[in-house]
């Protein structure tokens, strides 16, 4: 019986897998090489940059108001453990194939072509929505700080959501512009910008974190878990998918709010995913993906709970405000200077994320490329910073207009169901790489499997069923646009469908 990595390739099999071993030879391309420069601190640094956002600025306060009361810590902990089991996942993949793609490369490699091309299809819009959102609210708290030293940017260039009528949100677009330019120059850069901007970053959060413990009355945090209520239900596609299906209607506090506020927070993690994507760019990914990926998701869950603990403990979560629930309490307490501090956090902690996500992107997008299904011309690497630059400045500047000319606050949640159908898939490849393949080495292995996995699985799935209907329809959309195009270009240029990869047909 032939091994897989001599099996011959087959050309007609939609499932039809490409081998660990290929994956890893088509890195070696000369042409399509990436430079490797990345340690486990630059990951554990990106993961962190790109994690902690406005979430953990607005979105603890706003889930303690209206959902879980001072509970919101304990949402915290059960969002990251839905992160946790995802994230296990993914680390066993990213330390046994280091090729760039993330949950892409790990489909292609145990689910098949057209689950991987459907999940990069999927990636790439959540990474582009992602950068985009990220800048326009990056671009709204610069304005908010200019506005405070009295230098205001014209109406009409300060975004849709601002002028009457023609708007353009100039510092989006000029953010993203940049940020194209510092990944374009190479890795090494990015991480030494990211590694500063973080450290500014996180200093602002424990600023806040131990200030805010010396205002802190434990008579706030009665009721803990308060009295559950029923949330108002919605209506036709504004319903969680969940109401529509089972009639199932979530319900605010008591314990069952605490999981209802577990998947809101839980997209205040988004992102920890990302680190995968740079895989094929690190000095030893057998070792330091694992780290990376476990390390910024373990910091950034210590941080949202403390933050959780010390806003509800500061105010009590019926007096909370909903826009600015930290600065806020602050300012309730006698002190808003604070408020400043925490504005000046957020907008420069946004840059990394913004960055890292337009990292993801385009590494995905070089991934495709490089497999054929999408343009090869794309996977051609700098000569001399050995980045992908032509993604980077083809995505770069579709997202640039983007984020100057639209209001996407609406597609947002695509994002999240992005996020999550790619943990699902990443989750289930696991499993079926450890039946398939169960010969691979692997630097790090994912514990009970199938449990953990199926667990992790189960855990996303249930998220998704929590968000609202629209939003599937919208998903449901671009996949079937990818399936079409899979059709139309992938599967007839496919490296491996033309004999030029190694495969299994499934």
């Amino acid at each position: 019986m032939s091994s897989p990595k001599d099996t011959p390739p087959s050309g007609g099999g939609l499932l039809r897998t490409k081998t660990v071993e290929q994956s890893i030879r088509d890195t070696e391309e000369p042409e399509h090489a990436l430079r490797k420069s990345l340690s486990a601190l630059d990951l554990t640094v990106f993961g962190v940059g790109v994690v902690i956002g406005t979430g953990i600025f607005v979105l603890t306060g706003k889930v303690a108001k209206e959902t879980a009361g001072p509970a919101t810590a304990i949402a915290f902990v059960a969002a990251g453990v839905v992160c946790a089991l995802a994230a296990l996942c993914y680390a066993e993949f990213a330390s046994t194939v280091p090729v760039a793609g993330s949950a892409y490369t790990f489909a292609y490699a145990s689910l098949g072509e057209l689950v991987a091309w459907i999940i990069g299809w999927d990636l790439v819009l959540e990474f582009a929505l992602g950068t985009a959102v990220v800048a326009v609210g990056w671009s709204g708290y610069v304005r908010s700080l200019l506005d405070n030293a009295d230098w205001h940017l014209p109406d009409v260039l300060s975004g849709t959501d601002v002028a009457e009528g023609f708007g353009f949100d100039l510092l989006a677009f000029v953010l993203v512009l940049l940020l194209t330019a510092i990944l374009v120059v190479g890795m090494k850069l990015s991480a030494r910008v990211t590694t500063v901007v973080v450290a500014i970053k996180v200093a602002v959060v424990l600023v806040v974190i131990v200030a805010g413990l010396f205002f802190i009355d434990t008579a706030n945090y009665e009721p803990f878990v308060p009295p559950a209520e029923p949330q108002p239900s919605g209506s036709g596609f504004d319903a969680p998918l969940i109401q529509l299906i089972f009639g199932y209607a979530p319900t605010n506090f008591g314990v069952m709010g605490i999981f209802t506020a577990a998947s809101i927070v839980f997209f205040a993690f988004i992102g920890f995913d990302v680190v995968a994507t740079a895989a094929e760019e690190t000095k030893l990914p057998q070792r330091d993906m694992p780290r990376g990926i476990l390390g910024s998701l373990v910091i950034c869950t210590v941080l949202y709970v403390a933050v959780s603990v010390v806003v509800t403990g500061m105010q009590h979560y019926t007096e909370l405000s909903v826009s600015a629930p930290l600065a806020d309490a602050f300012k309730a307490v006698g002190h808003p200077f604070y408020a400043g501090v925490i504005s000046f956090g957020a907008a420069v902690g946004l840059t990394t994320v913004c960055m890292i996500l337009l990292l993801g992107q385009t590494r995905v997008f070089f991934a495709m490329s490089r497999d054929g299904l999408l343009p090869r011309f794309f996977s051609v690497t700098h000569p001399r910073f050995g980045t992908p630059y032509r993604p980077t400045i083809l995505l770069g500047v579709i997202i640039a207009v983007v984020a100057g000319f639209t209001s996407i606050d609406e597609l947002a949640t695509l994002v999240n169901i992005g996020t999550l159908f790619a943990f699902v898939v990443v989750a289930l490849g696991v499993i079926v790489l450890r039946r398939t393949r169960p010969e691979l080495p692997r630097a790090f292995r994912t514990p009970l499997v199938p449990l953990l996995p199926a667990l992790s699985v189960a855990a996303s799935v249930w998220l998704m069923l929590n968000l609202p209907a629209e939003t599937w329809l919208r998903f449901g959309v671009w996949m079937v646009l990818g399936v079409i195009v899979y059709f139309a270009y992938g599967r007839r240029h496919s490296r491996l469908g033309a004999g030029r990869g190694v495969a299994r047909d499934a």
